[in-house]
């Protein structure tokens, strides 16, 4: 993982290209995050950085989180989150990453908590068929039925669709384009929509996809097997009246 950041969703909007083409973007508020921690191969293992993110009142914080965040000088968050980020050796503590650290054209991967929907049917949760609503069906088209043999297992084994609650799971979107950073209000434009409501916390990271290069334009082909090479007599659309 190259480059993180922790934000806060704004909402959806649009906005347009140099070509005048309309793209739909999530607007988020990424940092300023400030390094509350670090860590160190020789006395950790591995390299990283703990960031934070939102002010919160030293009221409502526990006196070992106010001596946790002590290290990082007067930052008091609300939010903490561990990334291992390549340059972790480069920052320490009290460190404030702003929404520079993402550039336009940047691909990201968005983490957030799904928008929860409450108590949900095994049909709408699950997408599970109904049962046919004739031939004395009864009121029980849209429950789950049967679900195993009374014999052998005799029991339901786990991870079985059910009814239940629904949402409110971590979902990761990724290769999700990075449109516009706005570096003085600390915003950043992805293409697209991010899981979790308006002022859900998100964390940006640089994709784990491999982002295939663009080549040029595609040229005329000169394999014979292929129908784009008109000089193959084998395929009937180079073939001469």
């Amino acid at each position: 993982m190259s480059k993180a950041i922790l934000g806060k969703k704004v909402g959806m909007t649009q906005i347009f290209d140099a070509d005048g083409k309309v793209i739909p973007v999530t607007v988020i508020e990424a940092g300023p995050c400030t390094v509350v921690m670090k860590k160190t191969a020789e006395r950790d293992g591995y390299e990283a950085v703990q960031l934070g993110f939102e002010d919160v009142p030293e009221r409502k914080l526990t006196k070992p989180e106010i001596g946790h965040l002590k290290q990082a000088g007067d930052a008091r968050k609300k939010y903490l989150r561990e990334f291992q980020l390549d340059n972790a050796d480069e920052l320490n503590p009290g460190d404030v990453l702003k929404a520079d650290v993402f550039a336009e054209g940047d691909h990201v991967d968005v983490t957030g908590i799904s928008r929860g929907k409450g108590y949900a049917g095994v049909i709408k949760r699950h997408g599970a068929q109904r049962t046919p609503t004739s031939h004395g069906g009864g009121p029980v088209h849209r429950h789950a039925g049967s679900m195993g043999s009374a014999t052998d297992a005799s029991r339901i084994f786990p991870g079985k669709i059910g009814a239940g609650h629904m949402g409110c799971e971590q979902v990761t979107v990724q290769n999700l384009d990075v449109v516009k950073v706005d570096p003085e209000i600390n915003l950043i434009a992805v293409r697209g929509a991010v899981p979790g409501p308006k002022g859900g916390l998100v964390a940006i990271k640089t994709t784990v996809k491999n982002i295939a290069e663009k080549k040029g334009e595609a040229g005329t082909s000169v394999n014979p097997q292929k129908a784009s090479a008109r000089v193959n007599p084998q395929k009937a659309s180079a073939r001469t009246k």
